[in-house]
């Protein structure tokens, strides 16, 4: 290949790593011409390469002396056309994020064994949710009501792909059924596949032996990141769950038969059996790789017997139901025997408990500073996921009845022609939409005049420095620092859908009226073409997607954040990146620093930084020694801090400190970013400690008289900034070898970027 493209290994390098969005290598390493050195199409680590050979100057690449390379690990999250699915998959990945926002008090330890226990039930029934919206929609709405005999699947009107289905089996209705629950099972086999293949490919990378082992903080530990047998357990329960309430769905209208009551039984009992298996502590339990710690192997046993006990229930279920089972009982809707009652005031069960246990933990827990939410931020993420959830399974059911009828109430009067009918319950969840959009507006317009104090205060401070543009500047950082309200919002619209769902529930219960006229009436029906609008909206979303890969990275930015965590609880969630990303980082910083001439700075960006700093702590004592860390517009504290103490907190950021020398460059202009220490008012003049971490970047930069206001750079291209270049000089210490000093060829004072030992002064 012509040009020039540097492949050594020796000397110092500086790592970047970057954030959200899936920043292409170019752009991380502020050069057009990228050429992949290690890794593949993926993950994979860059160099620059130079067309008109090797280069000169201060920041080019020294074979054997100084590199820049660069980790590109985005195609984890946005580069696969996969990712147009996991925009249904929300709820899971919200479950998974409130394992991670527990507290972990030292004296809790029982308390919060059974609460995790609970919430890996909740999330049991979160798949339950919507695998059970798309089995009612197919084997009720469609299997049990439309195509009966003189429904409105039967129609001329209907489509042919339904209709032959009335024509033949009008009133046979376990053949409808049958068929019909071939729908759901393949919602159900394309989550196993999508979990598996990304199981495969991510989550059975094993971290190399170093960080805390079993002791230190939880962040430092290598079994964090070591979820290939957990996650193999948990998918087994989740799906085997999930088809036997399908095959519960076909054989529950025929209980009152024999057959029909020993298949419901059969698919009960598996049903049982996968909810006693999640709540089993060693079920989810991760292990040091290195310590040659086992589960019971009665456990994995039990799993492999519940893999295949599932699908023989189930193919017995619709192989009887084809051939015909007797009628039982006949209604409007799909009769059952009570299981949907029962899981629904499980999970009402369930929620409380974890409410009051996640608030006693949080009481049991002194961290240093307050956590957001008051510690109980889990729960309140938990609720979104239910809420969320409920959304897409509901607006799962209202497309369906529209699309081929009428979506009728319970109440609806006689003649059924192409009414479809829904449970009341469906009904009072849709009326909530319009109260939660309310809310929604008023949190929007409470921020609003939160940003417009908060500029207000800002711009006479800021005059000095910024002149006429005082305003300007102030209206940015007080834009920014809405971030902060995070906690506020989500508590606030979280506790207006809560409480509405205990209003709506105890109005259904005491039957005072029902959602078919009135007020409730017209929020059921706007709730109800909000949540359909809602589902089309996702699907021609996805679709957009799927062939569309700028779309895809800015659809990447929600799983950059919610996939950094393993799937601890929820096992069909969007994969954990982090657990193929870290192992490859170790390996790249052990070759880069082989020996105590060679240094690594990792230069992390926004979820970078949050990537780096779980990187130093699982490297080897010996190895941090030739490490150093830089971060900038970094979320540590801000939010990783703020929601996930028990890892990101006190003790964690400390550890990260003590493991590497440590810089982290922030802005006020910042959203997602922050000082992880101590934030650095610009606005008074205080000496910057020399072995202080954070460093405060002016954005916008402030011009000169009568210049205009520069562009405001927000929360990307730190890199392009001074301080970065300050900073990097900085952590680079390193002793050269003879040999790496002759390739620099002295161009460079030993003060400046390259130097031999560089004292913290500017």
């Amino acid at each position: 290949m012509d040009g020039f493209l540097d492949e050594t290994c020796a000397g110092v390098t500086e790592l970047r790593v970057h954030g959200v969005s899936g920043t292409p290598p170019q752009g991380i390493l502020n050069h057009p011409h990228p050429r992949l050195v290690a890794g593949d199409g993926t993950t994979g680590f860059y160099r620059r390469w130079w067309a008109d050979g090797e280069p000169a100057g201060e920041h080019a690449d020294v074979p054997g002396a100084r590199h820049r390379e660069a980790y590109a690990w985005g195609g984890l999250t946005s580069g696969g056309r996969t990712i147009a699915l996991w925009l249904l998959l929300l709820p899971f990945s919200l479950a998974n994020l409130s394992y991670f926002m527990l507290p972990r008090p030292a004296g809790g330890t029982r308390l919060r064994h059974v609460t995790e226990a609970a919430q890996r039930l909740f999330a049991l029934l979160l798949t339950g949710t919507l695998v059970g919206a798309v089995t009612r929609a197919g084997v009720d709405l469609v299997g049990w009501q439309c195509t009966a005999a003189g429904r409105a699947c039967t129609q001329d009107t209907a489509p042919a792909w339904v209709q032959w289905m009335g024509a033949l089996w009008g009133n046979e209705p376990s053949k409808r059924l049958a068929v019909t629950a071939l729908v759901p099972l393949a919602v159900v086999v394309l989550l196993w596949w999508i979990a598996r293949r990304t199981w495969h490919r991510d989550e059975r990378t094993v971290v190399p032996p170093g960080g805390a082992g079993g002791a230190g903080p939880l962040l430092a530990q290598a079994r964090l990141w070591h979820g290939g047998a957990p996650v193999w357990r948990l998918r087994v329960v989740h799906v085997c769950f999930s088809i036997a309430s399908i095959g519960l769905a076909v054989s529950a209208p025929f209980a009152g038969t024999p057959r029909g009551l020993a298949l419901t039984v059969a698919n009960a009992g598996v049903e049982v059996a996968a909810a006693v298996l999640v709540v089993l502590p060693w079920i989810a339990r991760r292990l040091d790789p290195h310590s040659g710690a086992s589960v019971p192997g009665w456990l994995t046993a039990a799993c492999r017997v519940l893999r295949i006990t599932a699908p023989v229930v189930f193919a017995a279920t619709i192989g009887l139901a084809l051939a015909g089972l007797p009628p039982g009982a006949t209604s409007r809707r799909l009769p059952g025997v009570g299981i949907g009652a029962f899981q629904f005031a499980l999970t009402i069960a369930l929620g409380v408990f974890i409410l009051v246990a996640t608030c006693v933990l949080a009481r049991m827990d002194r961290p240093a500073e307050r956590p957001a939410m008051g510690g109980i931020a889990a729960w309140f993420v938990l609720m979104v996921a239910a809420g969320s959830a409920n959304v897409l399974a509901l607006g799962v059911l209202f497309w369906t009845a529209t699309f081929f009828g009428v979506p009728g109430t319970s109440a609806a009067p006689e003649p059924l022609d192409r009414k479809l009918f829904l449970d009341d319950p469906v009904w009072w969840t849709a009326a909530l939409v319009p109260l939660l959009a309310g809310g929604f507006l008023a949190v929007a317009l409470v921020l609003y005049l939160i940003r417009r104090r908060e500029a207000g205060r800002l711009a006479p401070e800021l005059r000095p420095y910024y002149g006429e543009h005082s305003a300007v500047v102030a209206g940015k950082w007080a834009l920014a620092s809405l971030t902060d309200r995070a906690g506020l919002v989500l508590g606030v619209l979280t506790g207006i859908g809560v409480a509405g769902f205990a209003a709506v529930t105890v109005i259904y219960q005491l039957r005072l009226f029902t959602p078919d006229g009135g007020v409730a009436g017209l929020l059921a029906s706007v709730g109800s073409w909000a949540m359909t609008a809602i589902v089309v909206g996702l699907v021609l979303l996805g679709r957009r997607t799927y062939g569309d890969l700028r779309l895809r990275r800015t659809i990447g930015i929600v799983w950059d954040v919610c996939t950094f965590w393993p799937r601890a609880i929820h096992p069909l969630a969007p994969p954990c990146y982090t657990e193929r990303v870290v192992p490859e980082l170790i390996g790249r910083v052990g070759r880069l620093a082989r020996t105590e001439h060679d240094e690594v700075v990792v230069s992390g960006h926004s979820q970078g930084s949050v990537i780096a700093a779980a990187l130093v702590v699982q490297l080897r004592p010996e190895l941090r020694g030739r490490v150093r860390l830089l971060t900038h517009g970094s979320p540590l504290r801000r939010l990783y801090a703020a929601f996930f103490p028990a890892y990101f907190g006190a003790d964690g950021l400390a550890a990260v400190r003590a493991a590497v020398p440590w810089y982290n460059l922030y802005r006020l202009s910042d959203p997602i970013g922050g000082p992880v220490f101590g934030r650095v008012d610009p606005l008074v003049s205080e000496p910057v400690g020399k072995d202080a971490v954070d460093r405060f970047c002016w954005d916008p930069l402030r011009p000169g008289p009568g210049e205009p206001l520069p562009a405001a750079r927000w929360h990307s291209d730190y890199w392009l900034d001074p301080p970065y270049d300050e900073a990097l000089a900085r952590l680079i210490t390193v002793k050269r070898s003879p040999g790496q000093e002759e390739l620099l060829g002295g161009a460079v004072d030993e003060r400046g970027r390259h130097g031999d030992v560089l004292t913290g002064e500017a």
